[in-house]
């Protein structure tokens, strides 16, 4: 069996992507998985070094904000737009795949829908509450869609060939130590705060908590890890210098978090953005959250995810346009001052955890596909 899947943009579209080949290849063995994408997108990287066949297709998004710049982006996507669809086609004819996965991303779009339009069998699986425009766009024409929840699949509009799968996360993520974890860190008996504002790093998300480490290094008694970001790191030196939180033994910088399962095990509370594999992964740990969505983003769709969780009571969300470093450090101060409301919250975000996510793709593939 041949599988095309189609991702890019962003890694909330391709790891989902990567989660779902090594499942196909569990499942079976002698299957040939091949991904399309930008070839100077984040997908190339990350596909190539997993072994697969990388098939280049350019598609870029239109630009709502009117600028000169833009214009021109807009200009060029329209260009590779119409391309797209004989590129897409000459993809398949190589390939020759008998299913055709898109995980979101406008490179997802035309190969997809050239899939369909084949005959191929296609689905597509979507990480988000509120559905990014490709996945709505391509619902109707799909065999089956896999959805994070049943907001976002009652949101696509084809319910009757959809199931709710969750986002499928690493299972590890599901097994950790936590008393290991904590022992790591020296953290005690101590509550432990993890921060981050993505890979690149958030300023805003960086400035509060900055002010948040200040005040708790005066006040209590936590222990936090912070990580700044690639791009912020320097900014975040001197933020930290100016705030006389640098060089602290119970706040701990980082650029990056390389041992994400350990540290979400090791604790009690995690602020950052609220991408849609940050959401499952605080799902499967059982983790409370301080969630700041990021404004830059299409659909303003990690908005839709973050209240998902505080629906649930496992979250508390503020909107970056309404965050101060005062406001944080109140709300810091009401989740921590007793234990079990943080405890409540993270159970209350496992219970929306999806641990079979995975395998239940798996075993609807095989149906869909007479494989089984």
């Amino acid at each position: 069996m041949r599988v095309l899947i189609a991702a890019g943009g962003t890694a909330g579209h391709i790891n989902p992507a990567l989660a779902i080949a090594g499942g196909i290849k569990e499942r079976w063995p002698k299957a040939e998985i091949h991904f399309a994408g930008r070839s100077g997108g984040m997908e190339y990287g990350l596909v190539t070094n997993g072994g697969y066949p990388f098939h280049p297709i350019e598609v870029h998004g239109i630009q709502r904000r009117i600028s000169p710049q833009n214009l021109v982006r807009n200009a060029k996507a329209a260009w590779y737009l119409a391309r797209s669809g004989s590129a897409s086609r000459r993809i398949l004819a190589k390939v020759e795949p008998a299913l055709v996965i898109g995980t979101g991303g406008y490179v997802s779009g035309p190969v997809v829908r050239a899939a369909a339009r084949k005959g191929i069998l296609t689905a597509i699986h979507e990480q988000n509450a509120f559905p990014g425009v490709t996945n709505r766009l391509l619902a109707a024409e799909v065999d089956r869609i896999y959805a994070v929840s049943q907001t976002a699949l009652d949101r696509l509009g084809y319910p009757e060939k959809g199931m709710v799968t969750g986002n499928p996360v690493p299972d590890s993520l599901f097994h950790q130590d936590r008393a290991k974890a904590r022992k790591a860190l020296r953290a005690e008996e101590r509550v432990v705060i993890l921060s981050f504002g993505g890979s690149l790093g958030a300023q805003r998300v960086n400035e509060v908590v900055a002010e948040l480490a200040a005040w708790h290094l005066k006040n209590r008694n936590f222990l936090h890890v912070h990580a700044t970001g690639g791009i912020e790191k320097n900014d975040f030196k001197t933020l930290a210098q100016k705030q006389g939180i640098d060089g602290q033994e119970r706040f701990l910088i980082r650029e990056y978090i390389h041992d994400m399962p350990a540290m979400l095990a090791a604790a009690d509370l995690v602020i950052c953005r609220a991408g849609a594999l940050t959401i499952a992964e605080l799902q499967a740990v059982g983790r409370a959250s301080v969630l700041i969505p990021s404004p830059n983003v299409a659909e303003n769709h990690q908005y839709h995810n973050a209240m998902e969780l505080a629906k649930a009571g496992a979250a508390v969300v503020f909107e970056e346009k309404n965050l101060s470093g005062e406001k944080l450090i109140a709300a810091v101060d009401e989740l921590t001052a007793k234990p079990q409301v943080l405890r409540e919250m993270g159970e209350a975000a496992r219970r929306l955890a999806h641990p079979e996510s995975l395998h239940g793709i798996i075993e609807d593939l095989a149906r869909l596909t007479g494989r089984e």
